[in-house]
């Protein structure tokens, strides 16, 4: 089985209430083949919520304390952001996914490029929350640009 990120279906979930359609991804969910989650929705966010940026490092700086995930205004949202990453694993590992494509540049689903913690538009090479503690338990994260042709 494989797991995606709600938006990435199609779903409004994202910060703004808006999605990130890929008709790929649409089109697995569609035929049954794949199942949505939201990690942030999971964390206990609703939508819309003000945008969020990991502050002082990456996911793996995070889910060691080493940083922090604060939204636009401040405040420090870190802990929903850890519920989320967690709920998120239980769900992978109760379906048995094989492949989890996960939102680009989010900063619970990066799995490559995330902001860089400043609200300015700048990319940084690293994993969000959800991301990193999928990876640190053994699991294949991909984005969205990653997926394979032929699934």
């Amino acid at each position: 089985m494989i797991v995606v990120s709600s938006c990435l279906a199609g779903l409004k979930v994202r910060y703004n209430g808006t999605h990130s359609l890929d008709e790929k991804i649409n089109k697995l969910v569609a035929e049954n083949k794949a199942v949505t989650i939201c990690p942030e929705l999971l964390g206990g966010f609703s939508t819309p919520r003000e945008p969020a940026e990991i502050v002082g490092g990456t996911g793996e700086d995070v889910l060691d304390g080493n940083a922090i995930v604060v939204d636009r205004s401040g405040n420090d949202v870190t802990e929903l952001y850890i519920k989320g990453a967690y709920a998120t694993l239980a769900t992978v590992k109760q379906i048995h996914a094989t492949t989890i494509v996960l939102k680009e540049n989010s900063p619970s689903c990066g799995s490559s490029m995330i902001y860089n913690g400043e609200f300015n538009g700048t990319k940084m090479a690293g994993n969000g929350v959800t991301s990193a503690l999928l990876k640190r338990n053994g699991l294949q994260v991909i984005s969205e640009d990653q997926l394979p042709e032929d699934l």
